[in-house]
């Protein structure tokens, strides 16, 4: 026996097998508060087995990482939904902009990048805080209002799709969204109610991604040209202005509400954010931190490994669960704690990782600093009215209401 093979034996003889995981993260309970999962999960194993879903799952924060970082182990090709998306009975077309690994990907990407250099996003700025603005002193000018529907939705559908180049109706946006972000989790009691609401707008949907309908001039019209070019295949142009479309202002309000729901919950904060409004950034990193807008997201084995000790099947799922490594006490002291002082860019996982990292964060960053600078700037202080609500969506952290008043300056 050669030495790389006794080498493989002995390894192979020490892994053990994840252990089972029995509580149901798509069951609605844990859904509004999956903390008390989200410890459980942690504590048991490193990598434990969903029998429910045939799927392992990480949900600290070092394996987290390695799941997401190392494509030549667990691939997004098979769809980073739970779904397979190879499999018979479960095939959609797959983003080509998340769905597809390095080297193809990397090509990909790099045309994205292009479109939406810091050169392009830099040029946004101006028009950002002229919309935060408006937002800002309308909203401050009555006092209460609620900072889900009324500021971080109202605020980034205005602002968002004129920026990107696209054309989003409010209600059609959020129900396409709703729809994909339930859809990509294992089917539960949201399922059928999300896909019927985005029934009357699919002809819409399909309509808003294509050539004629995008701004010209916009990073979406540059994505085409690029097609055009040849330098993207035929569709991927119009296949990435769907992700734009149906999801590209979901995560960004999300996120944006729990950046005021911390706020509001640690006068403390607020009034640091209020000392040095360059703390804004922080403040909302941080926020993304403790209540990650993607919860969760799949990649696949691509053969049989090992992952901390555990053995893992083949061409198997693994589910990640971000907003649970985000709060890993093995990498975060005090996880439980929002710490605007706290050093999370690079480390935590808002953004996702190596490869895949969001290609719209610069947008959803300087969107958010906007906003939130506008707002803080014009009030001396924020509190809530009633308890926040959150809004149920599989694969989301969501908030649906979130009660403010505000004292204006």
């Amino acid at each position: 026996m050669s030495a790389v093979t006794e080498a493989s034996t002995t390894l192979d003889a020490d892994l053990l097998d994840p252990p089972d995981f029995d509580w149901d993260p798509w069951a609605l309970g844990n859904m509004l508060d999956p903390y008390p999962m989200h410890h459980a999960l942690r504590e048991l194993a490193p990598v434990v087995w969903l029998p429910k879903y045939e799927a392992y799952a990480v949900a600290r924060h070092e394996e987290t990482r390695q799941v997401m970082t190392d494509y030549s182990r667990f691939m997004t090709g098979a769809g980073t939904s739970y779904q397979d998306i190879r499999k018979p009975g479960k095939f959609r077309i797959p983003s080509r902009l998340q769905e597809v690994d390095p080297p193809k990907h990397t090509q990909i990407r790099g045309v994205v990048t292009r479109a939406m250099s810091p050169l392009v996003i830099r040029r946004m700025r101006g028009f950002f805080e002229e919309r935060a603005e408006r937002v800002a002193a309308d909203l401050v000018g009555k006092g209460q209002f609620d900072g889900v529907n009324d500021l971080a939705i109202s605020y980034v559908i205005s602002a968002f799709p004129d920026a990107v180049g696209v054309k989003l109706e409010r209600e059609a946006a959020l129900a396409i969204a709703e729809m994909r972000f339930n859809q990509s989790c294992p089917h539960n009691e949201l399922y059928d109610p999300a896909m019927k609401g985005a029934e009357p707008y699919m002809e819409w949907y399909d309509a808003a991604c294509q050539r004629d309908a995008v701004v010209p001039g916009s990073i979406a019209d540059l994505l085409f040209e690029a097609e055009e070019r040849g330098e993207l295949e035929e569709g991927v142009a119009s296949n990435i202005v769907r992700s734009f479309v149906g999801g590209g202002v979901d995560s960004t309000f999300s996120a944006i509400s729990h950046t005021l729901h911390r706020l509001a919950l640690n006068p403390d904060a607020f009034q640091a954010v209020k000392a040095d409004p360059k703390k804004t950034r922080n403040a909302f990193e941080e926020a993304i931190r403790m209540d990650h807008p993607f919860q969760y997201s799949w990649r696949t084995t691509t053969g049989d490994t090992h992952l901390s000790g555990y053995r893992l099947k083949g061409d198997t799922k693994v589910t990640m669960f971000m907003g649970a490594a985000n709060r890993d006490p093995r990498k975060w002291e005090n996880p439980e704690r929002y710490d605007i002082n706290r050093v999370v860019v690079g480390e935590y996982l808002g953004f996702g990782m190596a490869d895949h990292q969001c290609a719209g964060q610069m947008i959803a960053r300087m969107e958010a600093d906007s906003i939130l600078t506008a707002l803080v700037r014009r009030i001396k202080s924020m509190e809530l009215t009633a308890t926040a609500t959150i809004r149920p969506v599989s694969q989301m952290r969501m908030l649906g209401t979130l009660p403010l008043r505000v004292v204006a300056e």
